[in-house]
């Protein structure tokens, strides 16, 4: 791309945001929100999440895991366990990465 292009397209995208972000605070009175929207704006953060983590955990290079030997699943499980039963967040992460490390550095997962 050429530098004006470049710049163009920052300008573009910087206008984009700013409108984009900005659109609630346009208005005079709060924009009115179906409550079926409202449910659904709830559980976002989760689809999101799941949507950034799954394919982590059940794909490598592309490709669908088909072996029980790959260091994610176990660390997941017992992540997922942990959470349950603990409810916190920095535990699960550190409960998750103990289970992986060793499979992964000491067994070769």
């Amino acid at each position: 791309m050429s530098e004006p292009l470049i710049w163009l397209a920052l300008v573009g995208l910087a206008c984009i945001t700013v409108v984009t972000r900005g659109f609630f605070m346009i208005a005079d009175r709060p924009l009115p929100v179906p409550g079926w929207l409202r449910e659904l704006l709830k559980v976002a953060p989760l689809a999101a999440l799941v949507a950034v983590i799954a394919p982590e955990v059940f794909m490598t290079q592309g490709h669908v895991i088909t072996t029980w030997q790959d260091a994610r699943w176990p660390a997941v499980l017992v992540a997922t366990a942990y959470y349950f039963w603990r409810r916190g967040i920095l535990g699960t992460i550190v409960v998750g990465m103990a289970v992986m490390l060793p499979l992964r550095l000491g067994l070769g997962w």
